[in-house]
C-alpha cells in the first residue's frame, strides 16, 4: 500500500509537467495507453473460461477507472495536486465509514478526516467551483474502484483483471486524449514522459493495490488509502518545490497516525484469522 501511495502520487506530480503540451486529457491517455500495453504484455490475459458475469464485472471495472482518472486529471488542471486529493479521498473514506463493523476503524476514519480537512485549508484557498467538482466526482468513481478491485481480484488470476480493465479503461478516454492532445501525443519527449508517467500512476500502484485487497478487507484499504493527501503534499514539495507550513505538518502527522493504527488492526485482524 506505501508502495502503490508513493507511486501515485510523484506520477501525478509529474504529469503536470505536460499538461502545457497535451493538456489533462491527452496525458490520462497517454498515461491509460501505456499502461494497458504494458499490463497485457506481461499477464496476457485470457477471457475464455470466464462468466458474462465475470466480464461485466471488469468491464465496470474498467469504467470506473476512466472516470476516475479522466476526472482527477481534469481537477488537477484547475485546483493544487494536494488539495485535488484531499478532496478526492472523500471516496475511499466514505468506504471506510459505511463499510465498517468496528468502532475502532470509525475512529481512525475520523483522525484521518481531521487531518485531510487541516491539509485543506478550505478559508484560505481560493478554490475553483469546477475544480472541487471534479475532485469530488474522481473521489466517487475511486469508492468504486476499491469495491469492484476487491472483487475483480477473487474471480481473474494474478493481474488478469487488472490488464483486461485497463484495456477496456482506454477506449472513452481517445476521443478525450486526441481532442485535448492533437498531434503533440506523437512528440517524443512527451510520448516518453508519458510512458513514465503510466508505470509510475498506473500500472505498478493498480498492481500493489489489486494485491493489497486480496489481502485485506475493502474498508481497512480505505482507511489506509488516507496516506495519499500526505504523499501528495510530499510529492508537490519534491518534485515541484512547494513547501509545508506548520498546519500541513500536524495534518500528514494526524492522517500518518490513523493509517498506522488502521494498519495495525489489520495486522492483528489478520493474525487472529
Amino acid at each position: 500500500m506505501v508502495g502503490a501511495v508513493s507511486s501515485v502520487q510523484f506520477g501525478a506530480a509529474f504529469a503536470k509537467s505536460i499538461f502545457d503540451e497535451i493538456g489533462p486529457g491527452g496525458t490520462v491517455f497517454l498515461r491509460m495507453l501505456f499502461a494497458a500495453l504494458v499490463l497485457m504484455a506481461i499477464w496476457r490475459p485470457r477471457v475464455r473460461g470466464h462468466s458474462r458475469r465475470d466480464l461485466i464485472l471488469m468491464v465496470l471495472f474498467g469504467a470506473s477507472l476512466a472516470g476516475m482518472n479522466a476526472t482527477f486529471y481534469a481537477a488537477l488542471d484547475r485546483i493544487p495536486l494536494g488539495v485535488a486529493v484531499t478532496f478526492e479521498f472523500i471516496g475511499p473514506l466514505s468506504v471506510a465509514v459505511f463499510g465498517s463493523r468496528k468502532r475502532l476503524d470509525l475512529a481512525w476514519a475520523a483522525l484521518a478526516a481531521a487531518g485531510i480537512v487541516l491539509l485543506s485549508d478550505f478559508g484560505g484557498a481560493d478554490l475553483d467551483g469546477l475544480g472541487v467538482a471534479l475532485a469530488l466526482t474522481a473521489g466517487a468513481f475511486w469508492a468504486a474502484y476499491i469495491l469492484l478491485a476487491a472483487r475483480v481480484g477473487q474471480v481473474f488470476p494474478g493481474g488478469d483483471g487488472l490488464a483486461l480493465a485497463m484495456l477496456v479503461a482506454v477506449v472513452p478516454l481517445v476521443p478525450l486524449g486526441i481532442a485535448d492532445g492533437g498531434s503533440d501525443l506523437l512528440v517524443v519527449g512527451v510520448l516518453a514522459v508519458g510512458f513514465a508517467v503510466a508505470m509510475l500512476s498506473s500500472a505498478i500502484p493498480y498492481t500493489l493495490e489489486l494485491e493489497a485487497l486480496r489481502r485485506m478487507p475493502a474498508n481497512v484499504f480505505g482507511v489506509l488509502m488516507s496516506l495519499e493527501p500526505a504523499v501528495a503534499a510530499t510529492a508537490g514539495f519534491i518534485v515541484l518545490g512547494e513547501n509545508l507550513a506548520a498546519r500541513e505538518i500536524v495534518a500528514i502527522l494526524l492522517v500518518v497516525a490513523a493509517s498506522a493504527g488502521a494498519a495495525r488492526g489489520a495486522s492483528i485482524a489478520m493474525r487472529d484469522a
